[in-house]
């Protein structure tokens, strides 16, 4: 059964009759269907009656109607209102406009608008360099979506997509100081994606792609980075890639195994599992299959996209032709981007001793991971409620904050690689074990470990700008 979850925090208003016993037999009722109560108050109180607010974590929404039944059902006992605080969080959205400075009088105001915000518009007219000395553009991600893709829901829209993408700048700003701004756009075009993205650059110092459903997702990115001076990174695939290739570092060490010997199948070959796999196959794995609906990807099928015809070029160099259940036999690694309940006990099983199993669908993975755990060394998955959970939350703040910091104009694979490497570094030899192989995303090491991995990693590639941010620079400017 799925645990109560602060996703679904519920307070109940209810009126109870006027005695000692009235709260507590509510709260033993809300108690016996199985929600996690979290607080409880007394908001309003006469002679006859009182009114109360319980706090409570259900398991959904069905669980809330069957904890409204309950209360329901005490004598002279009614719930008044039912307040989700997940809505209430989200009401009117999550994010503001911050000022960095305060206006206290007109001295204030003439530097910071007119007349003197004329002299720095000049300045970066004379030299657009100066845009990132003196504008936001220096410390802000653009996180561009069109809706086609959000999370579990599929195609849902720019307007559905946009408290994602709240949520998403949101973790920028709290994990990697990146001001961070959605812009959902209200077309599935991928030549006018582009050219909107093209268009705003100019305010970005670089741009996040979010949600953008596959093979569209692949296209946009490959003309950005081509197109545009600077970093264009789709989190879908490389977000999840780099964490992967984190989580499986530590859980190799763990195993004894390594890169060059595991054999490794991949289920699902949309935008996560093909950036998986090229990001494997740079790190030194040799041996995958890649599976899809239809099974094993191979080399004597014939596949319309692009990426369909690069796996089959480049992974299950045996020729291996079946089904996933069949694949995974005799696998030392699982990683699953696919869709929930494909394998089972038996599957993991059959896979080779000391097993790894990655099975990220969400919110319901591909493997029980209970089951999995009863015959794999490790199981990792995508969700909060289990050890090991493969998140890329640890990775895209701390990203751009390197991309950012090092004025980066590209992403390079190699940046990629030095993230995961941090993130697995992250964890000491005497913290490693099958229950932890990755850390938190709370865990304080993670930002600075990655940012600094990819600014060097940039500075090394030479894709970076140079552009001098000393005071002294900014300061003698006319």
């Amino acid at each position: 059964m799925v645990s109560p979850s602060p996703g679904y925090a519920i307070t109940f208003r209810v009126e109870t009759p006027a005695s000692f016993s009235a709260s507590s037999d509510v709260t033993v009722a809300i108690g016996e269907t199985g929600a996690a109560i979290t607080g409880l108050d007394v908001v309003g109180s006469d002679q006859q009656s009182m009114i109360i607010d319980v706090s409570a974590n259900a398991r959904g929404l069905r669980h809330v109607e069957k904890i409204k039944a309950k209360v329901n059902s005490l004598p002279g006992t009614s719930v008044l209102r039912v307040s989700d605080q997940t809505f209430v969080m989200h009401s009117k959205g999550k994010l503001e406009i911050a000022s960095k400075i305060q206006l206290r009088n007109r001295e204030d105001l003439s530097r910071a608008y007119t007349p003197g915000v004329a002299r720095i518009s000049t300045a970066i007219a004379e030299n657009n360099d100066n845009a990132w000395r003196f504008t936001m553009k220096a410390n802000t991600v653009a996180i561009v979506t069109d809706g086609t893709a959000v999370l579990g829901l599929g195609d849902i829209g720019p307007e559905a997509a946009m408290p994602v993408m709240e949520g998403k700048a949101i973790l920028f700003k709290q994990f990697g100081q990146v001001d961070a701004w959605p812009v959902a756009l209200d077309t599935k075009d991928t030549e006018e994606i582009i050219s909107i993205c093209k268009a705003i650059a100019p305010a970005y110092g670089g741009i996040n792609l979010e949600d953008i459903s596959a093979p569209r997702c692949f296209e946009i990115e490959r003309r950005l980075r081509e197109e545009l001076d600077i970093p264009v990174f789709h989190d879908d695939q490389h977000g999840t890639a780099i964490v992967t290739l984190a989580a499986l570092v530590n859980a190799l060490k763990v195993v004894g195994k390594t890169m060059a010997d595991i054999r490794v199948v991949v289920s699902g070959v949309g935008a996560a599992g093909y950036a998986i796999i090229r990001l494997l196959m740079k790190s030194g794995v040799r041996h995958i299959r890649a599976t899809g609906r239809n099974g094993v990807i191979v080399r004597t099928e014939e596949y319309t996209d692009e990426h369909r015809i690069w796996l089959a070029n480049n992974t299950n160099e045996e020729g291996f032709s079946g089904t996933l259940k069949e694949a995974v036999v005799g696998a030392d690694v699982f990683i699953g981007v696919s869709a929930p309940n494909l394998l089972d006990g038996d599957d993991i099983a059959a896979m080779n001793e000391d097993a790894i199993v990655f099975a990220m669908a969400n919110p319901d993975p591909e493997v029980d991971p209970e089951v999995a755990s009863e015959h794999a060394a490790i199981v990792a998955t995508g969700r909060s409620d289990f050890p090991n959970q493969i998140n890329n939350v640890l990775v895209f703040p701390g990203f751009f904050r390197g991309l950012l910091d090092a004025q980066a104009t590209d992403v390079t694979d190699d940046m990629m690689v030095a993230a995961a490497d941090a993130i697995a570094g992250t964890i000491t030899d005497e913290e490693l074990n099958p229950g932890f192989l990755i850390p938190s995303v709370f865990d304080p090491r993670v930002l600075p470990a990655v940012s600094e991995a990819v600014k060097q990693a940039a500075l090394d590639s030479g894709l970076v700008k140079n552009i001098d941010m000393d005071e002294d620079v900014m300061n003698n400017k006319s």
